[in-house]
């Protein structure tokens, strides 16, 4: 008798798996290449999968610079991603090429989520809708090769607090060959890495002037706040030859190499930069003025859910974001990754805010600005455009900046149609 009720207890339990094994949808994550980032996301689905068998999440990769198009074909094909990571700036395309979906209330309420992020989260939201989460969030910092400081007579514990020392800092750690070429890098100069952001949302406020008004819409740095921003930048390449645009082709390459004493660079670099054996580096804030203010810039990639996500597949969707926008999935993708927690709980805490590392960028969250952009690869290459006229084509900054605020006002109205 107890081996019948055994068999038939098994055989239930053989027609249940079965059951659920036939009912498990699939949904598809996709995201760019990112070595940590995809270490981080693989952990995560590995996790979500241990706690919700009759979901499985395939996970797919492509080049940054194909990322964006590789999206797009595929969803307007019907195929592709039921998740998709976005940068925050690329909303509107996202939103307007009907790619993504906004959040439904039921499953993440507009009041949870302005109460638990932090409020640059408020950057995924169009009218009462949310149209993505964030796993995390950063800030810029400034990074520092402790070595090259210590070889250069520098206090190795003692980084450069506002503008003029670094231009000083600079200057000291700067080697040049025999016929005054570069070698090492004293500052890189990587428009195309995050320096267009330092110039747009910290240099031009430190300098006294703002780059938009109007909600993001209306360019109005091509005034003198901006034009000595602009020349503050590309001083450290024509007036202190302290670096050079293109020199190791990017800034971080050269840091990492040893080749570079400073850089700025974001959270998302932890990760990547606590490869380096060859040398101790480390994190301050991004400098200060002469008068003692500091401004930093913001940013995060936000997880959404496309158009092509529909029923089964759109509740397991809705159930993997909830995941992936968790403390526990902020808490594995920091120490993966490197980048904030985007929830303030989890990363406010003691131990981050006295961290070596984090504390500089959780600070630069406190006074940190989030530009609202409209096409952040057009507008990102007016910047790189703007520095390369003058750097690489002997143009005025005057004359290079006039040209810069034009393009990008001409982007920014494309987008009002």
């Amino acid at each position: 008798m107890r081996f019948r009720h055994l068999f038939a207890s098994v055989a239930l339990s053989v027609v249940t798996l079965a059951a659920t094994g036939a009912k498990a949808v699939e949904i598809e994550y996709w995201q760019y290449v990112f070595d940590t980032r995809v270490k981080a996301m693989t952990q995560l689905i590995a996790k979500f999968q241990e706690s919700n068998p009759d979901i499985k999440v395939k996970q797919t990769t492509f080049p940054y610079a194909d990322y964006q198009t590789k999206v797009a074909a595929a969803i307007l094909a019907g195929q592709g991603p039921d998740v998709v990571q976005l940068f925050y700036g690329w909303t509107d395309n996202f939103i307007s090429g009907k790619m993504i979906r906004p959040l439904r209330a039921e499953a993440f309420p507009s009041a949870d989520i302005e109460r638990d992020f932090f409020p640059i989260v408020n950057a995924m939201k169009r009218g009462n809708d949310y149209y993505g989460l964030p796993t995390a969030v950063r800030s810029l910092a400034l990074f520092y090769n402790k070595k090259a400081f210590k070889d250069a007579g520098l206090d190795p514990n003692n980084p450069p607090k506002t503008l003029e020392e670094l231009v000083a800092a600079a200057e000291k750690t700067t080697k040049r060959d025999g016929s005054g070429n570069i070698v090492s890098a004293g500052m890189t100069l990587d428009m195309g890495g995050q320096d267009h952001q330092w110039w747009r949302e910290v240099l031009i406020r430190q300098f006294g002037g703002v780059p938009y008004t109007d909600n993001d819409t209306k360019v109005v740095y091509n005034d003198e706040a901006g034009l000595k921003a602009l020349t503050f930048y590309t001083d450290l390449q024509k007036k202190h030859k302290v670096g050079q645009t293109g020199f190791m082709d990017e800034g971080q390459a050269a840091f990492r190499a040893g080749l570079a004493a400073m850089t700025i660079d974001g959270t998302f670099r932890l990760g990547s930069f606590a490869t380096i054996k060859s040398f101790e580096w480390g994190v301050t804030e991004l400098p200060a003025n002469a008068q003692g203010v500091r401004s930093n810039y913001a940013s995060y990639f936000a997880n959404a859910i496309t158009t092509k996500a529909e029923g089964e597949k759109l509740a397991a969707a809705e159930k993997f974001l909830t995941y992936v926008s968790s403390p526990e999935a902020m808490k594995i993708w920091m120490d993966v990754v490197g980048e904030l927690p985007a929830r303030r709980t989890a990363a406010l805490t003691p131990e981050n805010i006295a961290h070596p590392v984090y504390g500089p960028f959780l600070k630069g969250l406190e006074y940190a600005h989030t530009t609202l952009f409209k096409d952040e690869a057009a507008q990102r290459q007016t910047a790189i455009d703007m520095a390369n006229r003058v750097l690489i084509g002997g143009e005025e900054p005057k004359a290079s900046l006039a040209k810069a605020a034009e393009a990008e006002q001409a982007i920014l109205d494309r987008a009002k149609r």
